[in-house]
């Protein structure tokens, strides 16, 4: 009786809480890889008689490649990766061994032990293991992104960052782009390849529905995590 009615409690309490009203998620910030910073704007230096200032962004025989901080250069990312890992062990080990003890002090027999004595000793062993293991992988990765030019070293290094957000039907796409480029590496169209991009940082991942079944439910994990087989 009481085992009953604390299953009819039970799922009473379950079938209140799948009743409950979902609550909206909050909207995720976009993530941003360095904190913003303050540009300070180049001050302006008076060159009378001309007609292009050395502040301008324009030149009249000159590219506009991304060179100072705060310029724009974009990234196409084209990233193709693969690998794949095979390794065959096999072992195999076979040992025997007989002893035999024909007669001792002059008796065929082992006196304490009797008529039923066997002075022969006899053993062998046998090990034999074989192990498989192949794994492959393959990745490819086409995107483009506008990146933020954040420093400059002294060597003509450029530091730069970039993260574009896409939402389509409350899915929330994010993509992140960090790293190093040589000025020269630029292209004439303001481009380059994100295999010239030193110490690049990719991640590109996404919020929502589609999202959330990417991955099991709780009680799913929960029993991933406590299940000793």
């Amino acid at each position: 009786m009481n085992v009953r009615f604390y299953s009819v409690i039970i799922l009473a309490a379950l079938m209140l809480t799948g009743c409950q009203a979902a609550k909206e998620k909050p909207v995720p910030s976009m993530p941003v890889a360095e904190p913003p910073q303050l540009l300070t704007p180049e001050m302006a230096r008076a060159n009378p008689g001309s007609l292009f200032q050395p502040t301008n962004a324009d030149f009249l025989f000159a590219d506009n490649r991304a060179r100072r901080v705060g310029d724009i250069v974009m990234v196409n990312i084209v990233e193709n990766a693969s690998a794949k890992n095979k390794a065959d062990t096999t072992s195999d080990k076979d040992s025997s061994i007989d002893l035999g003890v024909d007669a001792f002090l002059g008796k065929s027999s082992l006196p304490l032990l009797g008529k039923l004595s066997n002075p022969m000793v006899k053993a062998s062993g046998k090990n034999k293991f074989k192990g498989e293991g192949e794994t492959n992988r393959e990745n490819k990765f086409t995107a483009t992104v506008a990146c933020r030019v954040l420093r400059v070293s002294p060597g003509g290094l450029l530091q730069i960052e970039g993260v574009r957000e896409t939402q389509v039907n409350n899915e929330t796409q994010y993509l992140m782009l960090t790293g190093l480029i040589r000025a020269r590496d630029i292209a004439d169209n303001n481009s380059i390849l994100s295999s010239q991009v030193a110490n690049a940082r990719i991640k590109y991942f996404g919020e929502g529905v589609i999202a959330d079944k990417q991955k099991p439910g709780w009680i799913t994990r929960l029993m991933d995590t406590v299940w000793p087989f």
